[in-house]
């Protein structure tokens, strides 16, 4: 397993300059057995992020000679030279300029219009210096802990068309289809649903997907203002969203005290502890955090 990625104010790839007032730690790590991780953690200056690029089932075809991998690193470098070029635009238009950009990066050797196109998740916060500046597309979630109070900035869509779809998939008489067709109809009825209105929104090949992401803002002085985030790719949620090993208030607290790397040690002592009883379709997952600590702002 490769080691934990971490980062902080000294680190090389920040180019914030001297005194930052957002300090930043990460971790991220490939599912265990695995050699390649799909999740990526990035700071360039005031932006951090975390992606989730989409596994792909085994036997199932992209349309594309790249994968996950290849399509989170390419989408992370051209977020960066997005940001260089336009550090006051919206979150949306950036992230939608590098899709684009990717697009052109496959270089005319992929069907991009394929429904199992690469896609990732995206988490983007960016410390804007009066106001930190937030962007969650799909199910990698936002911990936010603003005046007192700890909120989870949340896109649901994927779980809501997945409900839909496990719905779908039940009516189907088990006697009618063995698990393997079962499984790849679910499959294709998800890619369907992907990028679709009534369905959900991912980073792919459609710099449209950015519009459709969940954003907001929160302040950096006064009553209100911004302590603490955490972006979390689901491998990393899963402590507190499937195992319950924590609230997010007490994620938090563990990301203060302890870092990223201890929360990404309890969810794989998690996993192999309820590794017969793990609902979702992976027993183990690439895991990702970036946590940031704001000093305050007078």
């Amino acid at each position: 397993m490769r080691p934990p990625t971490t980062f902080g104010s000294a680190d090389p790839i920040d180019a914030a300059g001297p005194a930052p007032v957002m300090r930043v730690r990460s971790a991220s790590a490939p599912a265990p057995g695995r050699g390649v991780n799909e999740d990526l953690v990035f700071r360039f200056g005031p932006l951090v992020g975390v992606l989730d690029g989409a596994t792909v089932p085994e036997g199932f075809d992209t349309g594309c000679v790249h994968g996950p991998e290849w399509y989170v690193r390419h989408l992370v470098a051209r977020l960066g030279v997005a940001e260089a070029a336009r550090p006051a635009a919206r979150l949306t238009s950036n992230l939608a300029a590098a899709i684009l950009a990717v697009r052109a990066d496959h270089g005319g050797l992929c069907d991009l219009d394929h429904p199992g196109t690469p896609s990732s998740t995206v988490c983007l916060l960016r410390d804007c210096g009066d106001q930190v500046d937030y962007l969650v597309l799909c199910d990698s979630p936002l911990v936010l802990d603003a005046g007192g109070q700890v909120t989870v900035v949340t896109d649901d869509r994927l779980e809501t068309a997945m409900a839909e779809l496990r719905r779908t998939v039940a009516t189907v008489p088990a006697d009618h289809t063995d698990p393997v067709t079962r499984f790849r109809h679910a499959v294709g009825v998800q890619r369907e649903r992907m990028n679709r209105t009534h369905g959900y929104w991912v980073a792919a090949a459609d710099p449209d997907a950015a519009f459709h992401a969940v954003t907001g803002t929160v302040p950096r002085r006064g009553p209100g203002a911004v302590r603490r985030a955490a972006l979390l790719s689901d491998g990393a949620s899963s402590a507190v969203e499937q195992f319950g090993l924590t609230d997010w208030a007490g994620l938090l607290d563990l990301l203060s005290v302890d870092g990223p790397g201890a929360l990404l040690d309890r969810v794989r002592d998690a996993e192999r502890e309820h590794a017969d009883r793990l609902r979702r379709h992976k027993a183990t997952d690439d895991a990702s955090v970036v946590f940031c600590e704001f000093e305050p702002v007078a």
